[in-house]
């Protein structure tokens, strides 16, 4: 399993409208026949401030290259470096050890 946390601040525009297009991201991911059940996906923000951290896992190489694939991975790409100022930073992680329980 690969994983990434996703961090960067929200700048520009409306904050609901980009909580909705991450919806619509997640619906994407969840209804695409090729990446749905291989692709889990988190998107949180600090309760004060514009901090945001989105939580990414592909089930393994050929999902993560079949989401980078897709058009509406790359819109999605657009718009948080538009929501952002370009601040977007994506950091690979390794599991180390994880409870059994998965919230």
């Amino acid at each position: 399993m690969n994983h990434f946390l996703i961090t960067y601040r929200f700048e520009n525009g409306s904050r609901d409208d980009w909580h909705r297009e991450i919806e619509q991201f997640i619906a994407a991911l969840e209804t695409d026949p090729a990446l749905s059940g291989k692709i889990s996906y988190r998107s949180l923000k600090s309760k004060e401030g514009s901090a945001y951290y989105h939580l990414a896992a592909a089930e393994d190489d050929q999902a993560a290259k079949a989401l980078g694939e897709t058009a509406f991975f790359a819109r999605y790409t657009e718009r948080s470096d538009a929501v952002s100022g370009g601040t977007v930073e994506v950091l690979p992680l390794e599991l180390v050890a994880e409870t059994k329980f998965r919230a």
